[in-house]
């Protein structure tokens, strides 16, 4: 069995594990209608978190995904409040998101520099923005017909689970099948090697750095859609949750390394810790111990075990 089946199959036991304590410790937890509402919120993160897959693989990472979500919801909302049709506001908070990811990736490839040290100062850059933009207030003057992304169903599947699913099906057959993918992989691996064979470093960052903002944008509509408003203070510890669910998914942080299918798994067992702590009754600042230590313990098992396969028969 390889490493990739033995993740795989570890990431669902532990889902399982999970979903049948929380249904001990709360008959509502199985419920058609709870499991939809944990889902319902696990969009953002998944969406986040696939863009967040895009980066690491790359051997880059990005802490201002969640800041970027900020900053394109109060886009939204201050173009909407000042005038402009709602679709057009909509297209500007998506065209926000991509320039602050490709700002992310001109940096780091411009001025040579670590990604963290980039993106925690683009972090602060951006909350102030959104912060400061909104005035910390929240705008929340929006058209019945904007709840349709983030609080209608298809049938009874909740619509951001569905357009969650598009896109998790579009990036896997992107780095899974397109060329991009394999110059997305071929950084992470090995940079000199990627460069002598003609990939372009600074494309393929600025690529997958675009990509994750637009990402952080479409979850910031739906994020808007859902609480139904557009605040500076949005999307605070996203991107957290968001590294934690590419790193259980058993992404190596160094890079050359995605599966889109663990990282959604990873991201339905870091959603229903909260969800099955407040059924439980337990305070919900226990969520981040929980995922906390199971962060630890997953960049624990994926060192050992990447070692373990990399070391010779």
């Amino acid at each position: 069995m390889s490493l990739k089946t033995i993740r795989g199959a570890g990431l669902v036991g532990l889902l399982a594990l999970l979903m049948a304590v929380f249904a001990v410790a709360s008959p509502n937890f199985l419920t058609a209608s709870n499991l939809f509402t944990v889902t319902r919120l696990d969009a953002e993160i998944g969406l986040i978190a696939l863009g967040m897959a895009m980066v690491i693989a790359s051997g880059g990472i990005d802490l201002s995904v969640g800041a970027i979500l900020a900053l394109s919801s109060v886009t939204l909302g201050q173009l909407y409040e000042a005038g402009m049709p709602l679709p057009a506001a909509m297209a500007c908070a998506l065209g926000v998101a991509v320039v602050c990811g490709l700002v992310n990736g001109a940096v780091v490839v411009l001025l040579d520099l670590h990604p963290l040290l980039v993106t925690l100062g683009t972090l602060a850059l951006y909350r102030g923005l959104a912060l400061g933009i909104s005035n910390a207030t929240g705008f929340s003057n929006f058209p019945r017909s904007f709840e349709y992304i983030g609080q209608s169903y298809v049938g009874p599947i909740p619509t951001q689970l569905l357009i969650w699913a598009l896109l998790a099906v579009l990036v896997h057959i992107v780095v899974r099948h397109g060329t991009a993918g394999r110059r997305l992989l071929s950084v992470g691996v090995n940079e000199t090697a990627a460069r002598f064979s003609g990939v372009s470093l600074g494309a393929v960052r600025m690529g997958v750095y675009g990509a994750s903002g637009l990402l952080a944008g479409i979850a910031s509509l739906i994020y808007s859609s859902r609480v139904f408003s557009a605040r500076g203070d949005a999307g605070a510890g996203l991107e957290l949750l968001a590294i934690a669910a590419v790193v259980l998914g058993g992404a190596s942080i160094r890079g050359g390394e995605i599966s889109v299918a663990r990282t959604t798994l990873a991201v339905l067992v870091i959603g229903v810790i909260p969800n099955g702590f407040i059924l439980a009754g337990v305070d919900t600042s226990w969520q981040y111990v929980a995922v906390g230590l199971v962060m630890v313990v997953a960049v624990a098992l994926n060192e050992r075990l990447g070692r373990g396969e990399a070391a010779p028969a």
